[in-house]
């Protein structure tokens, strides 16, 4: 465990500003356009199911509880761009991850060290999916409530003391612990493209991205025209959609919604739900939690495993001229 600590420590301080400073300028930048608009934005107007916040002391106690509960489920979601993010850095780091320590030579360095090859891929993967989604979730948090505090604050202004219902709302303490919870399950759904980038990039001698991206997209593209020349009868859309695409785009928050057919139709057809943003919220958290029955994840599992054991393979018998 000291080995694997040590090995992560490595990978953060060498990778700060990919996993650190990165995420952290873009939530700046979010807080620092959010009061912008607060203070320039006099015309702005905001609303919850229809109705004008403007109207707020004029809710019922119900309608003021809905909206606290609904803003308090929902204010993690305001990090949104910050998990798009957090998907590029997550897919770069792991592209250069065992690629950069053949290009400058510092894999014999590593290599002499009482460290084995299996220790040292495994601490990437973690980094790339425990780590990673981590350090975003909590910039996101902190960017998140700053943004609710300095809209709640600009309420106050106007005489609308949004306070009172807002923080004493639980969801608004629950939901980080509710984000946190899906790290798990993000991890287990990044595996394919998590195992595919380090694959490529323990083998590859140069043009690592053209490698990892054009590899898939051009056997797509030959399978296509096949199954168009010779009449295959192959399922292409499924193919680019359950290979290409894992591939490439497993590590993009919430991609469960577009590779587990069973949780995507659940969120389409939630009858009732449309007005109601606290439930949309749950059914979120309840149809990815139920995405860990689908086979589908589990196939995509086995499949990252097995790359990220060739990689292992590969990083140990892999000469360079």
């Amino acid at each position: 465990m000291k080995t694997m600590k040590w090995l992560m420590q490595r990978e953060y301080w060498e990778n700060k500003g990919m996993l650190v400073w990165a995420p952290a300028i873009v939530a700046g930048l979010m807080v620092a356009f959010t009061a912008v608009m607060l203070i320039i934005g006099n015309n702005m107007e905001m609303r919850f199911n229809g109705d004008s916040l403007a109207r707020f002391h004029e809710m019922t106690t119900v309608q003021r509880h809905e909206m606290a509960n609904a803003v308090g489920a929902a204010f993690p979601m305001m990090a949104t761009p910050l998990y798009i993010l957090m998907a590029f850095v997550i897919f770069f780091y792991c592209l250069g991850a065992l690629y950069d320590d053949r290009r400058d030579r510092s894999i014999l360095f590593w290599k002499s060290l009482p460290v084995s090859d299996v220790t040292t891929v495994l601490s990437k993967v973690a980094v790339a999916t425990v780590a990673a989604p981590l350090i975003v979730a909590v910039i996101g948090f902190v960017a998140s409530l700053a943004i609710v505090l300095m809209t709640s604050l600009a309420f106050s202004f106007h005489g609308l003391n949004v306070f009172g219902d807002l923080f004493s709302s639980t969801n608004l303490w629950l939901a980080p612990f509710r984000m946190l919870s899906l790290i798990p399950v993000y991890l287990l759904w990044a595996l394919p493209t998590v195992g595919w980038l380090l694959m490529v990039s323990s083998w590859a001698r140069g043009k690592v991205f053209l490698w990892a991206v054009g590899t898939p997209l051009m056997t797509g593209a030959l399978l296509a025209w096949a199954n168009f020349a010779f009449k295959l009868g192959i399922n292409i859309e499924w193919f680019f959609q359950q290979v290409v695409l894992r591939l490439l785009g497993s590590v993009l928050p919430g991609a469960w919604f577009i590779f587990d057919k069973g949780a995507r139709q659940a969120m389409e057809h939630s009858p009732g739900m449309e007005n109601n943003p606290a439930q949309q919220i749950g059914q979120f958290f309840g149809q990815t939690y139920g995405s860990l029955a689908s086979p589908t994840l589990w196939i995509g599992v086995a499949a990252g495993v097995a790359m990220i054991a060739v990689a292992i393979w590969m990083r140990r018998w892999r000469e360079e001229n």
